[in-house]
């Protein structure tokens, strides 16, 4: 019982040189850095050439790191990149919490779920191994499903539970923002929510959350629904919502965005109607900028490529370190963005900028007091 309870058991403790007190930094040595780099990677310890290169002391070398990075890359166990960090930074987790109601919905169970959160992590596996930019993330124009996923997006000719990559006919599913999964987990059971896939897209891809809303706002739940005789559209419930000058100050941002992703419904399907209207998907972003549809979304998303490029670096450097990023952090993210523009943003450069950091092969001593609590 002492030792499963033990910090030291739980967690990678890594102990500072004899000559290094609390408070300062240090380099850390080859085991340590072999360590974090195959839990980084592979989340699993070092394998027997990594522990080899750490007792030589090779490892410390930047052309020796390098070329241990791009062999785990290049090794099966990297798929787990897809499932860990891109499952917590796209928040594929939310899924198990959305259950669409089985009355418009009687299809979507969670052996579809299963595949619509399978389908992302394929996909994003598949950037890193073929070191594809990632800007790919929003233009790519293939993804993978199996016959489950197919019939549910209308693609034919998929047999068998087998995933496959497979290259779309048109452009209005291409990249994750057309996943099934990121969809479904961003709507309600009975409806979808414009709302909370804008404000997906501003937290998750452009690092720029909008603000909480003002205490005593009604929800999108307490609008009139239904006019007449007539059940009114998802977006003509959200301008009545807007038409409250303390609503419409956030909503204008986080509207237009979640509209023109409005054709998709509740689990990701197709769709030109609800509720028997038209659906009207016309939007303006902030700047100006007019949209339709996913199409014009990613056009101007990429038109303004930094902010989803910074946003995906902080990301996966916290995931690397494992702690949040903070402000002097920052021109670290800024350089590793840099070197990376220069190789178009492929997804190996990302890492490689990691690894090669003070950051990552830095630490800082414990002082006496946080020593004593790892101790307890």
């Amino acid at each position: 019982q002492a030792i499963l309870a033990s910090p030291r058991f739980v967690f990678r403790f890594e102990q500072p040189p004899e000559d290094i007190s609390g408070g300062q930094t240090y380099r850390i040595d080859g085991f340590a850095l072999a360590s974090r780099l195959s839990y980084f990677l592979w989340a699993a310890p070092p394998d027997t050439e990594l522990w080899d290169v750490a007792a030589d002391g090779s490892l410390l070398d930047d052309s020796v790191l390098e070329a241990q990075v791009l062999r785990m890359l290049a090794d099966p166990k990297a798929e787990v990149l897809g499932p860990r960090f891109a499952g917590q930074w796209l928040r594929l987790q939310d899924l198990d919490n959305i259950h669409p109601d089985v009355r418009l919905h009687p299809d979507f169970h969670e052996q579809l779920a299963d595949a619509m959160r399978r389908e992302t992590e394929l996909f994003f596996n598949s950037l890193v191994q073929d070191n594809r930019s990632v800007l790919d993330l929003y233009t790519a124009d293939y993804t993978f499903v199996n016959e489950l996923l197919a019939k549910h997006y209308g693609i034919t000719g998929v047999i068998g539970q087998e995933f496959r990559r497979i290259t779309y006919d048109d452009d209005m599913r291409r990249g994750v923002l057309g996943h099934a999964s990121i969809l479904t987990l961003t709507s309600h059971a009975g409806r979808t929510s414009p709302v909370l896939r804008g404000k997906w897209v501003m937290e998750v891809l452009l690092g720029t959350p909008p603000p909480p809303p003002p205490p005593g706002v009604p929800d999108l739940e307490e609008v009139e629904d239904i006019i007449g005789d007539r059940e009114l559209t998802t977006r003509e419930r959200m301008e009545q919502h807007r038409s409250d000058p303390t609503c419409n100050s956030c909503h204008r941002v986080i509207d237009p965005i979640g509209l023109s992703l409005d054709n998709f419904g509740i689990t990701g399907k197709w769709r030109i109607r609800e509720s028997g209207n038209p659906l009207d998907t016309r939007g303006e972003l902030y700047d100006g900028t007019p949209i339709a549809g996913p199409a014009d979304l990613r056009r101007a998303l990429l038109n303004r490529p930094i902010p989803l490029i910074r946003t995906f670096t902080e990301n996966l450097l916290a995931y690397a370190l494992g702690r949040r990023v903070e402000h002097f952090d920052q021109p670290m993210v800024r350089k590793i963005v840099q070197v990376a523009e220069a190789d178009g943003y492929r997804m190996a450069t990302f890492i490689l900028g990691i690894v090669k950091s003070d950051a990552f092969r830095m630490q800082r001593a414990s002082t006496a007091g946080q020593q004593a609590e790892q101790d307890q």
